[in-house]
């Protein structure tokens, strides 16, 4: 499977960014969806994520109520919009997709997008 992650770049604090994740290689509606991010010095951390067929989402506490996750099925992908951007969310940006089978774990990352926010 194949994850392709883009919309990153420099942002203004208060401001928008939208990241999308295509998706190929892989049956992407049987999969949940996820962004984490790594900041640098920092460990990789669960940004969202949402389940295979959409509904209900789960967001990290420094991200709830500014971040909305979202997908696509029928396009293969997932999107981040991050509203109300900190200089605190400035990170690498990684899409992942996860499914279990009953020979274990299907895990699959992107190569991550930088978003930085600064004045």
């Amino acid at each position: 499977g194949l994850l392709v992650e883009s919309g990153g770049g420099l942002v203004q604090p208060g401001g928008s960014l939208r990241l999308s994740c295509a998706a190929s290689g892989f049956t992407f509606s049987s999969y949940v969806m996820s962004w984490y991010r790594q900041a640098p010095g920092k460990e990789r951390e669960s940004v969202a994520r949402i389940p295979s067929a959409g509904g209900s989402t789960n967001y990290a506490d420094s991200v709830k109520g500014r971040f909305t996750i979202s997908r696509d099925n029928a396009k293969n992908t997932v999107y981040l919009q991050m509203n109300s951007l900190k200089p605190e969310d400035t990170a690498v940006y990684y899409c992942n997709a996860q499914t279990w089978r009953s020979t274990g774990l299907i895990d699959y990352w992107g190569q991550g997008t930088q978003v930085t926010v600064s004045s």
